[in-house]
C-alpha cells in the first residue's frame, strides 16, 4: 500500500522539481548581464572602418542598371559631407563597393572622374575597395585563371589610383579550409607589394548558429589572417532571437577573434542594417547597441587592449540613420 503511495506522490514531486529548476534558471537568466554600457571612449582608437554603397567610385552602368541618381554621389560637396561625417566618427578605413567580379574575374569598373574626386577629399582615410563576389557565382578562387583574372584586375585598379591604399577581398559564402582563397591571398601580395590586402573574414563557430558554411575554423582564420594586413570579421547573420545570448555571443568573437588574428590587425564588423524578414538576421537583436555593448563586455575582460584590437566596421553606409550616428557617438566614440 505504501509503495502505491509513493508511485502516485512521484509524478507531483517530479513537477514540483521540474519548475523549481525552471524557476532558478529563469532568475538566472533575469540577472545574467552579458554586455557592457561604455561611454568613455576607452575603446575607440580612431581607426574604425565602414562599407561604403557602389556608388561613390562605380561607372555609369552601375546607375543605368539600378535606375540610381548620379547627382546623390557625383557631388563634391556629397563627398565633403562623407567625408566630415566619417572623421568625427574615428573612421579610419573605408570599404566602396565594387562588387561583384565577372565570372571570369574582372573587378567592377569605377568612374575615372569621380574616383580621382574622392580619392581627394578622403587623402587623410584609408580607402580599400571592396572586391570579389558569390563563391562559385562570381568568383572561383580554386581555378587559377580566375585568380590570375581577378588580381591583374586588380593591379590595373591599383597602377591607375596609386592614392588607393589597397583592397578588401570579400567571397561570400566562403568556405572554411579553402585551399584557393588561400592560393589568391598569397598571388595578391605577390602582385600588390606595399598595398593593403583586407579580408571580410567569417567568425569563429558557435553552438548558437550551427552553419559551417558561413564560419571558419580557428585554423583557416589564422592561416587567411597572416595573409592579410587587416582581417574583418562579420560578426553578425547569427539568426539568433534573443538579446542577451547576441551580446554573449558578440563579447565571445570579440575575444576569440583578437586571439586567432595573432600580429595582425582587427576590426570587429558589426550591423547597423535592417535585414526584417529574412531568418538569418533580426534587427532588434542583432544592432549597433547590442553589438557594441558584446564588444565592450570582451574587450573589458583584457587588463591592456590587445595590440591587434583596431576598433570596429560598420556595416553598412547607406543604412545608418541620424540616431544610429549619435548613439555610436554615444555610446562608444572619443568625446569631442
Amino acid at each position: 500500500m505504501k509503495y502505491l503511495q509513493f508511485l502516485k506522490r512521484q509524478p507531483t514531486l517530479t513537477l514540483v522539481r521540474l519548475i523549481g529548476i525552471f524557476a532558478i534558471l529563469f532568475v538566472i537568466y533575469l540577472i545574467w548581464s552579458p554586455g557592457m554600457e561604455i561611454t568613455d571612449g576607452r575603446h575607440d582608437l580612431r581607426k574604425n572602418g565602414i562599407w561604403l554603397q557602389h556608388g561613390w567610385l562605380g561607372d555609369d552602368s552601375w546607375f543605368q542598371r539600378n535606375n540610381r541618381n548620379k547627382s546623390l554621389f557625383r557631388n563634391e560637396q556629397k563627398v565633403q559631407k562623407l567625408t566630415a561625417l566619417l572623421k568625427s566618427h574615428g573612421v579610419k578605413y573605408i570599404f566602396p563597393h565594387l562588387c561583384p567580379s565577372s565570372p571570369q574575374g574582372q573587378i567592377a569598373p569605377v568612374d575615372k572622374t569621380q574616383t580621382e574626386l574622392f580619392l581627394n577629399e578622403m587623402s587623410e582615410i584609408e580607402v580599400l575597395p571592396w572586391v570579389g563576389g558569390v563563391f562559385e557565382v562570381h568568383c572561383f578562387p580554386a581555378s587559377p585563371a580566375w585568380r590570375r583574372t581577378f588580381t591583374t584586375s586588380i593591379v590595373q585598379l591599383l597602377k591607375e589610383f596609386p592614392q588607393l591604399s589597397g583592397v578588401q577581398i570579400n567571397i561570400e559564402p566562403l568556405p572554411s579550409g579553402h585551399k584557393g582563397f588561400l592560393l589568391l591571398l598569397d598571388e595578391l601580395r605577390l602582385a600588390i607589394p606595399g598595398k593593403i590586402i583586407s579580408v571580410a573574414a567569417y567568425p569563429p563557430p558557435t553552438r548558437w548558429h550551427p552553419f559551417p558554411n558561413v564560419h571558419w575554423q580557428k585554423s583557416y582564420f589564422q592561416e587567411v589572417a597572416k595573409r592579410v594586413d587587416l582581417i574583418v570579421p562579420m560578426m553578425y547573420d547569427t539568426a539568433i532571437k534573443t538579446t542577451k545570448f547576441y551580446r554573449h555571443l558578440m563579447s565571445q568573437w570579440t575575444i576569440e577573434v583578437l586571439n586567432w588574428s595573432g600580429d595582425t590587425p582587427v576590426l570587429l564588423g558589426i550591423p547597423t542594417y535592417d535585414d526584417r524578414n529574412s531568418g538569418y538576421h533580426h534587427p532588434e537583436i542583432e544592432n549597433i547597441r547590442t553589438s557594441l555593448s558584446g564588444i565592450h563586455a570582451g574587450l573589458n575582460s583584457y587588463e591592456v587592449l590587445p595590440k591587434n584590437y583596431f576598433g570596429i566596421s560598420l556595416y553598412c553606409e547607406w543604412e545608418m540613420d541620424a540616431e544610429e550616428w549619435r548613439f555610436l557617438k554615444q555610446g562608444f566614440g572619443v568625446k569631442n
